[in-house]
Formats: C-alpha cells, structure tokens, sequence
C-alpha cells in the first residue's frame, strides 16, 4: 500500500487538484487531525500489515478470483475476466477496508464504532468486524433502505450491531451520513467512524482508497499468472462514493494504455430529475467533509438522488473520482436503471452470477462501448446480488405482466 503512484495521488493538504481537503465542525477537528497525523504511520506499520494480510487472507478468503467469463466475452468480442468481490466473506468489497479501519480504531484506543449504509453491505461488513473484535457498533441507515435491503438490517442485528434508521430527506444514504456525523459530534472521544467509501473529509478518501488497493494489486500479479501481462486493456467498475473503483484502478493510474471505465447511476435517465448520475449533474461543492462534485440548487441546497440501487444514490462522488473525470483519466458513463437490471439478467444467464445491482451498472458499460477481439477487460463484480433479490423478483414480475398484456 506504500507503492503508491505518483500522479493521481493525494496532496499533503487532503485534495486531488482541487477537489478533496476537511470541512468539518471544530469538534471533530481534534479526530481528524488524529488521523491525519497517524493513518499512514499505522498502515505502514509491520505489524498493521501482518494482520491486515492476515485478515484478509483466513477471515475475508482472499485473494478473490480473477474469472474468465467465456459466454459474456463471445458476448461482447473481447475477453472479460471478473474480479470477484462478491466471493468475498459478507458479499462485497467493503470488508477490505472495515478491517483495516477496526484495526486503525484500535490503534488509537477507540472503543465505539459508528458506521452509514446504504445498500446494506458496508453495514454488515463493519458490524461483523466490530463482531470479530468485540466492540459496540451504531449503524446508520436511511428507512427507504431499511425497508429495501431488510435482510441486511437482519444481518446487522443478528452480528450485535444496533441500526438506527435515518427519516430526513429522502431516507437514503445522504441521510445516513448526516446522522453518523451528528452522532460523531456528540462522541468524540471515544468513537470511531468506518466511513465506507472513498468520500469524507481528509484522510478518508485516501485511506479507503489505500486499503481497497488490494484490488488492483491481486488483479496484476493474477494477469500476469493468466495473460502474461499485469495491465489490462480496461478497467471497468461501479462508482457512487467509489470505493470498489477505487480499488479497482488504484496499482494502474500512472498507466496510461490502461483505460478507465466507471459506471454511475443514471436513475430513470439523466434529464429527468430522477437520477444518482453526479459527474454529469454535479457542480463543485461541499458535502460530508469534502470539497468535490455534488448535485446541487443554484442556491447549494442538495439534490435529492435517485436510483435503482441502493448503494449508488448518493447526491456527492469520492474527491478522487471528480478529479480523475475532470482531467479525463477515467470515462464516467451514466447507467439507467432499466440498462442495469438487463445486464444483471445477462451475467446471471450467461455465467450464473446474480451480481448485486450495484455491480450491474458496471456490466451495463459492455453494451455501450465497441471492444477489438484482443482487449482484455476486468470489471469488478463487487458485491453479490442476494441483497437484491425483492428487487429483482419484482423486475421479472413486471417483466411477465407487460409480455402477458
């Protein structure tokens, strides 16, 4: 996590040219300061690392697969190989990064933790480690979630985890943040925040980013072990605060052959007000503690966002993210609702994988992108789809109803 490249990382002040930086109220001025001065010295720590790779390696069950999708690659005339997040323990990505943030916590003697969730998966993946080292977890989560990903509220209180229901605004993940912070306020000596995206004020963004980068750092020495070579000819994944696309692109930035591809929500369609889509709506703002693009009145107030998925319909986007769509690293493509739930049917059908709908806004690049028969393209598949089914199942009850009329 140390080989970082040299480009596109972090400045000492917090930003990705000129998005990123801390606004935060004075209260939580001394924890943030905390960690600024203290995440990298831990993460690089010798014995950090030896648990850190511990971790991941008996408890999450990495490295994930690199798969080799031969029917969706005759698909789409390329080869497609799937980084496989959703085989990891508790089903997505997130648990990458809650270990190395409990580790953190218990590093600076914290002894409660807090957490947001939107699709569900970052809540199960801090409740379980909060579980696996026997500390009190807060889970904040919007009631329009609460009430489409209720199997995963489940899982949060079965693991002990106590789930407090955001009710303000649309209930979503915005609002869960807004109460995990307020909660932060009133606690902050003995609390810890497992932010779970690349989004937040300095050092999150970077330090999400550093411990999802096991992603990338597995896809490279597994190209080399199946291809020959450690760079693909795309990188392709989801993005709503990005912290699987982050990991994703991380170990590849400063490779300029290698072509980024990120999916974000486009709702039922950019234009019509219903939409999660932040790098085509968004302007240059202020949200959750950073400076970054936001969905937003003329007069600043936030927009409400809108998506299918649950974990994409956040109204801001990771510093890291803007900054790499504004200098044009990264292709962002905005995927409607009804593009992503056909390519989740295709991927089931093809290679018997229900990604989580998250990760099918990443499959639905394929259909809108023309690829040569020798590229080789990765796209992580970040979480599974279980979480998802109620969705799904109604989909293809709709789906009936409409061929029956």
């Amino acid at each position: 996590m140390d080989n970082v490249n040299s480009t596109f990382k972090v400045d000492k002040r917090g930003y990705y040219g000129e998005f990123g930086g801390a606004y935060i109220p004075e209260i939580l001025h001394g924890c943030i300061q905390t960690l600024q001065d203290n995440y990298l010295k831990v993460i690089n720590d010798p014995q950090f690392k030896a648990s850190f790779d511990q971790l991941l390696r008996d408890y999450v069950g990495r490295p994930s697969p690199l798969y080799l999708a031969k029917r969706l690659s005759a698909q789409y005339g390329c080869k497609i190989y799937l980084k496989r997040e959703d085989l990891n323990h508790t089903g997505a990505h997130k648990i990458n990064n809650t270990i190395g943030q409990i580790l953190i916590a218990q590093h600076l003697g914290k002894k409660r933790i807090i957490a947001e969730t939107g699709a569900g998966q970052h809540g199960v993946a801090t409740a379980t480690v909060c579980a696996l080292m026997g500390m009190e977890c807060i889970v904040y989560m919007g009631k329009t979630d609460m009430e489409r990903q209720h199997a995963n509220v489940q899982k949060m209180q079965m693991l002990g985890a106590t789930v407090r229901p955001a009710i303000s605004g649309n209930m979503t993940l915005k609002d869960a943040t807004n109460e995990a912070i307020r909660d932060w306020c009133c606690n902050p000596s003995d609390t810890y925040y497992i932010i779970g995206s690349t989004v937040g004020p300095h050092p999150y963004p970077d330090m999400v980013a550093r411990l999802q980068s096991i992603i990338s750092e597995e896809i490279k020495k597994q190209l080399l072990e199946k291809e020959g070579c450690t760079s693909p000819d795309y990188l392709i994944a989801c993005v709503g605060g990005g912290s699987n696309a982050a990991g994703t692109i991380y170990h590849f930035l400063d490779d300029a052959a290698v072509k980024i591809i990120l999916a974000e929500a486009g709702g039922m369609g950019v234009e019509t007000g219903l939409s999660a889509a932040t790098i085509q709506l968004g302007t240059t703002g202020i949200i959750h503690g950073s400076r970054t693009l936001v969905m937003q009145s003329e007069d600043g107030q936030i927009e409400e966002p809108y998506s299918i998925s649950a974990g994409l319909d956040y109204p801001g986007i990771g510093p890291i993210h803007a900054h790499l769509a504004q200098v044009g690293r990264a292709e962002v493509i905005a995927i409607n609702d009804d593009e992503a739930m056909a390519a989740a049917f295709e991927l089931t059908r093809l290679e018997g994988i229900i990604p989580a709908i998250e990760s099918a806004h990443a499959l639905g690049i394929l259909a809108k992108h023309t690829f040569k028969p020798s590229d080789i393209v990765v796209l992580t598949v970040s979480g599974r789809g279980d979480k998802d089914m109620e969705t799904y199942i109604e989909h293809m009850n709709k789906d009936a109803k409409q061929a029956a009329q």
